[in-house]
């Protein structure tokens, strides 16, 4: 176990479902050396990607194949999808 900031992480670049009010889900994402706190996802919308119409969509729209930093929201929120 991680503890970074008062919070528990199972592991580097391994995302969890926070209990928060402001976002679905936290990572402590690492790239290198460098070392980051991302939190993403809308709290109060369903993750509905076993839809393949509404995958397709929201992979399309966040243009997903494009994001490639682990220090980003974007990457992780594409990665969950």
């Amino acid at each position: 176990m991680i503890e970074y900031r008062g919070e528990r992480f199972s592991g580097y670049n391994k995302p969890k479902r926070t209990n928060g009010k402001s976002k679905k889900f936290a990572v402590l994402a690492k790239d290198g050396d460098k070392v980051r706190l991302v939190r993403f996802g809308d709290s109060n919308m369903k993750i509905r990607k076993s839809e393949p119409e509404r995958r397709k969509s929201f992979r399309a729209r966040h243009k997903c194949d494009e994001k490639k930093s682990k220090l980003t929201a974007g990457y992780w929120s594409c990665k969950k999808w």
